[in-house]
């Protein structure tokens, strides 16, 4: 069911088979609500979002609930900057600046939701230089 199926409806057909007569039902109103979006959650591949340096990091995100159509962005840290849109976000090779809390966000066009964050980290990165 989706929220465009809203709308007025009605019956229609033949009764009596000996002297067909053409009946209709009186009309009823069918209104669809759309559901809250609720229960955001994301994973990683490998597991627990440790991955070595180079290697393969893909995270997946789901929603439990909610009326789509749905839109997904990812982000690091408390950046509003995206780092792609979709269900997944890969990245082939993970470098020393990879490391850090991923969280996607999901739109249904009125309300937006997003998942706890996880925290990436990168093993064999390289620390930072300071000073």
């Amino acid at each position: 069911l989706q929220l465009n199926h809203s709308g007025r409806y009605r019956c229609r057909g033949w009764v009596n088979s000996e002297l067909p007569l053409w009946a209709q039902s009186e009309p009823v109103t069918v209104t669809v609500h759309g559901v809250p979006l609720s229960g955001v959650s994301l994973w990683a591949q490998p597991p627990g979002g440790q991955v070595a340096l180079g290697d393969r990091l893909v995270l997946s995100c789901a929603v439990a609930k909610g009326t789509g159509p749905l839109s997904f962005t990812w982000h690091r840290g408390g950046s509003g900057t995206s780092l792609g849109t979709g269900l997944r976000l890969e990245l082939p090779q993970v470098g020393d600046n990879d490391s850090g809390h991923y969280h996607c966000r999901v739109s249904d066009g009125d309300s937006v939701a997003k998942s706890v964050p996880l925290n990436v980290t990168v093993l064999g990165a390289r620390e930072p230089r300071t000073g």
